[in-house]
């Protein structure tokens, strides 16, 4: 499966992007995905996840409140809703699909599909 990540950007403190990644060569519909980021002089870091059927999410806390996934399975697409951005939020992030075993936790699951990255950048 190839993911494509896209909608990154520069935006100040506060402001708004949406993320999307759109999937191709196979359908991700029954697999879980997420989003993770990178940011300078740090590791990879969770950010969130959501289920095949969309009914389970999780959220890294420095996100939750402020980020919303989501997916569309009949584009094969998902995305990451980012609101009231803050300057620890710059990163490039990576969407990414499940590879292994089915966990009602989703942080357990093992994401071995990883996209090409989108660089977000949040000015103070």
């Amino acid at each position: 499966v190839q993911l494509q990540a896209s909608g990154g950007g520069l935006v100040q403190a506060g402001g708004s992007l949406r993320l999307s990644c759109a999937a191709s060569g196979r359908s991700v519909s029954q697999y879980a995905v997420a989003w993770f980021r990178r940011a300078a002089g740090r590791g990879r870091e969770f950010v969130s996840a959501i289920s095949s059927t969309g009914d389970t999410t999780d959220y890294a806390d420095a996100v939750k409140g402020r980020f919303t996934i989501s997916r569309d399975n009949a584009k094969n697409t998902m995305y990451l809703q980012m609101n009231s951005l803050l300057p620890e939020d710059s990163a490039v992030y990576y969407c990414v699909v499940q590879s292994g075993y089915t966990y009602r936790d989703l942080r357990r699951i093992e994401y071995g599909y990883w996209g090409q990255e989108t660089l977000v950048t949040v000015s103070s």
